[in-house]
């Protein structure tokens, strides 16, 4: 039907027919959980694998009959190391749980509490490994060229083997440890988001 030069819709002009960006919206959120799911096992598989390397590691050597044991509880950025990514892999099955759970479910994150939650638990994870990360990063250093002023040793060159599954560890927290960074920012997106939300709505019942 046409009125005044206006093709009339289903008693609605063109203008004021809604839109649905409904479909849009649903593979926005399924690619942001899968990312999400993703990194999230990605950080429980590598931190375990990271733990146990460390916490693993040792190598005996003998100096003139003197038999000396080198492991990782003698440095305590280590241990510290071990511990942050046990946390982080821990934290991050009950993360995945949920994830599994939402995504089966089918349901989309629309508390704030307990997004708040998710967000703050996932900024303490991340600073947590980095803080680790960066402690044994530093010692590592010291183990690899020594220190000349303090006259230690280049711990490396007499317990290879040691460093090397050292390494691997670090290498594994390193991933860890940029996951959680990527994750912290996905639960940031899905926390702010829900304040732009409940902001459009209260400007549609205008």
């Amino acid at each position: 039907m046409s009125h005044g030069g206006a093709t009339m819709v289903g008693g609605a002009s063109p203008g004021s027919v809604p839109v649905s960006h409904g479909h849009k919206l649903d593979t926005v959120d399924r690619r942001v959980r899968v990312t999400e799911l993703v990194f999230r096992i990605l950080i429980c598989v590598l931190g375990v694998l990271a733990a146990v390397l460390v916490g693993s590691d040792s190598q005996v050597r003998v100096f003139f009959s003197i038999e000396k044991k080198a492991k990782f509880t003698d440095m305590k950025s280590m241990v510290f190391l071990v511990v942050a990514n046990g946390i982080a892999a821990t934290y991050s099955l009950i993360q995945v749980l949920r994830c599994v759970v939402s995504m089966i479910r089918g349901t989309v994150l629309f508390s704030k509490s307990l997004a708040w939650v998710i967000f703050s638990g996932d900024q303490a994870v991340a600073y947590l490994s980095f803080s680790s990360l960066a402690a044994v990063s530093q010692s590592s250093i010291y183990g690899k060229q020594g220190q000349e002023e303090f006259q230690w040793i280049k711990i490396c060159n007499m317990y290879g083997k040691f460093c090397n599954q050292a390494g691997e560890g670090v290498a594994s927290a390193v991933v860890v440890t940029l996951s959680m960074a990527i994750v912290s920012s996905i639960s940031a997106y899905s926390l702010f988001r829900l304040y732009g939300r409940n902001k459009r709505q209260g400007s549609g019942r205008r």
